[in-house]
């Protein structure tokens, strides 16, 4: 998948709401935290770890929607550390369960945040890459859904979210 289309895209979201929010400070320790933040909130959608309940996972649109979430803070992060060169999504091939690749990519985005670097944050993508193969979510979709989550971004700032 190439990356470059939603660097764009999300560099405009980003300087649309520096400008409009008057952020004059460096937020990539809060972009971070958003970003388990949103790990967290699709884990919990999937229900993948949730032994305990009987109640299935959540529709595969909202699965996707917190998804793409996520994307949303790995590539203003990218942007922010200028890892915005990173053309294709890294590909990888581990398979492991849903639990366990939620906990791989909580890892790699912790070490991420404390050893800045572009192997580091390429894992970050890997890891969402597995899950996302694990979902069944294909390139179109992810895509797709980045583009109207972009969109309802904008209407959220204009509107005082």
């Amino acid at each position: 998948m190439n990356l470059q289309k939603l660097f764009t895209m999300q560099e405009q979201l980003d300087a649309y709401i520096v400008e409009t929010k008057k952020i004059d400070f460096d937020v990539f320790r809060e972009k971070t935290l958003a970003l388990l933040v949103e790990l967290g909130e699709l884990a919990n959608e999937t229900r993948c770890f949730k032994f305990w309940s009987e109640k299935g996972p959540s529709e595969d649109a909202v699965i996707l929607e917190e998804f793409v979430d996520s994307i949303h803070f790995l590539l203003s992060l990218g942007i922010m550390r200028d890892f915005t060169h990173l053309e294709e999504w890294p590909k990888d091939a581990r398979e492991n369960s849903l639990t366990e690749l939620f906990l791989q990519t909580q890892k790699s985005i912790i070490v991420f945040a404390d050893d800045v670097t572009l192997p580091n944050y390429e894992e970050i993508w890997k890891c969402y890459g597995a899950i996302a193969r694990s979902l069944k979510f294909d390139e179109e979709s992810i895509i797709q859904a980045y583009i109207s989550k972009n969109e309802e971004n904008y209407a959220r700032q204009r509107t005082g979210y």
